[in-house]
């Protein structure tokens, strides 16, 4: 079979800039595969895997200033936005380490025999250890908090797993670059430059995910594409765990006390989160709900005067803006569906932000305005005007799961006053962050954050961002009645590696 070339492409111009690789055939992922997993035992050690995590964040750090110079030319991200990824990006390295340091992750408990117990408990010891060879699939938005150095990578090179990445036909040229120093960064730890394998091409995705020594994917990326990569890992011989990250609506909730109380900063706060990136968030805002009344009015008005105020900009490539395009197209025609900004088209590769209204009665019931339910991928959002609460909560029981869910509350209601409570209650069952009086773009990598919710948002309850994420790549395992000379170091009664446990019952630190 003819090599089939990976090439660079400018979203500016949609031209192709210079051929980075070419797409890698089966044999090629069953190497890169085996070299992974070749590497494993080199990450056993903790305080290696630690260094080998800090080591990673210097380097990019160190070539920050090339890294975004090609992000910019393949993404058209811009050098600020991707400056702040790539800092992002190395401050979640660093924080993997310190988690892995800390050793809480392994979940050590140990239960002495019991025969008082009924029934008697033998003597147990428990922990966690490493899944094995991870797939990840980079995100086209993201080049590098969600692609080859993202928290897919970091978590599972944290758990002691070597990884195989799938890089993202929009930025190959950087994935290749960022590759290579995570190499580097091994290589100093003694590492085999193997723990951290990449791959170009679909067909190379679909056998990734088939390997028989892969024993874990994640995922950003579509539904359609995260789908058919999810029912693949569950048809395999032997099925493995998939987390994906597949589309999210991120429904808001406005109040009508709130949008007479501050409704001109909520519509700028809504048009400058539902903009950023030029709309290529995972947890942009696409509908909104706002009461129908004079405070409803003047959120418009605000809305409109602030995104009508923001530029064209660049999707991440010309099959995203024509989709976006074709999208917004479809939706506008929809009856009773009015464009006070109308999205589309900027000019020849770019697209213009804007939104759509419709009455929420729209959407309370099965029918062609289910369409305004559905993620579209760029610089728009649906307002869904409502006439009383009995229609937000109509439309909400046709939502399937999101990221996040928001309510724009009075100071009143947030002071537990009014239907605040009841809103979040409402809200809790459809996404996995919920927030008040804040707009959702922005996902913090801190040890409380969950970035994931119910199907589609994630195709499982774990999160892919903060601490915690670590967990999708390990599985427990106890010991019963095994020999002190036997047993890991992290098992033992005197603890010699002085890890945070679960002893007799007492949770020692």
């Amino acid at each position: 079979m003819a090599a089939t070339p990976v090439w660079s492409v400018d979203p500016r111009t949609g031209k192709q800039r210079e051929q980075v690789a070419v797409e890698a055939t089966a044999q090629e992922v069953d190497e890169t595969v085996r070299a992974a997993l070749a590497a494993q035992d080199a990450l056993a050690d903790r305080t290696v895997r630690a260094a080998f995590l800090r080591s990673a964040a210097e380097l990019l750090d160190a070539a920050k200033d090339h890294l975004v110079e090609a992000a910019d030319a393949e993404t058209a991200l811009g050098p600020v936005r991707l400056t702040g990824e790539l800092a992002r990006t190395c401050y979640q390295l660093r924080a993997f380490a310190d988690v892995v340091d800390e050793g809480g992750f392994l979940g050590v408990v140990i239960d002495h025999p019991d025969s008082s117990a009924t029934p008697p408990i033998p003597d147990l010891r428990r922990y966690k250890i490493p899944l094995g060879v991870v797939a990840v699939y980079s995100a086209s938005n993201f080049p590098f908090a969600f692609s080859v150095p993202g928290g897919d990578t970091a978590s599972a090179l944290a758990a002691g797993c070597p990884v195989v990445v799938k890089a993202h036909p929009d930025h190959p040229a950087t994935s290749e670059l960022v590759a290579s120093t995570l190499r580097r960064a091994a290589a100093r730890h003694g590492i085999p430059e193997g723990v951290l394998g990449l791959v170009h091409g679909f067909d190379a995705g679909v056998e990734l995910v088939k390997h028989p020594l892969v024993s874990g994917a994640g995922f950003t990326g579509s539904i359609r594409g995260g789908r058919a990569l999810f029912d693949a890992a569950a048809a395999r011989p032997v099925p493995i765990p998939f987390h994906g990250e597949l589309g999210s609506l991120n429904p808001v909730v406005v109040t009508e006390a709130a949008a007479v109380e501050r409704a001109e900063e909520i519509g700028a706060g809504l048009a400058g989160s539902m903009t950023l990136g030029v709309g290529q968030f995972c947890v942009k805002p696409g509908l909104v709900f706002a009461p129908a009344g004079a405070g409803g009015d003047r959120l418009l008005k605000s809305l409109t005067e602030a995104v009508s105020d923001t530029e064209a900009g660049v999707l991440l490539d010309h099959r995203m803006r024509d989709n976006f395009v074709a999208g917004v197209r479809e939706r506008a025609e929809l009856p009773d569906v009015d464009a006070p900004v109308t999205p589309g088209a900027g000019g020849e590769h770019t697209v213009s932000a804007g939104f759509l209204t419709v009455p929420a009665a729209k959407l309370a019931t099965e029918g062609e305005h289910d369409l305004l339910l559905e993620e579209c991928f760029g610089p728009v959002t649906v307002v869904a005007r409502y006439e009383d609460d009995a229609e937000i909560t109509a439309a909400l029981t046709r939502l399937s799961g999101n990221l996040t869910a928001t309510v724009q509350l009075s100071a009143e209601e947030a002071a537990g006053e009014g239907r605040g409570a009841a809103l979040l209650a409402e809200l809790t069952p459809l996404a996995g962050r919920l927030l008040v009086n804040g707009w959702p773009t922005g996902v913090a990598v801190a040890p409380a954050q969950h970035h994931g919710g119910p199907y589609p948002a994630t195709t499982s309850t774990s999160t892919s961002v903060g601490g915690t994420a670590i967990e999708r790549w390990l599985r427990p395992v106890a010991y019963q009645n095994t020999p002190a000379a036997l047993l890991p170091p992290e098992l033992r009664d005197e603890n010699p590696l002085g890890l945070p446990r679960r002893y007799d019952g007492r949770l020692e630190h």
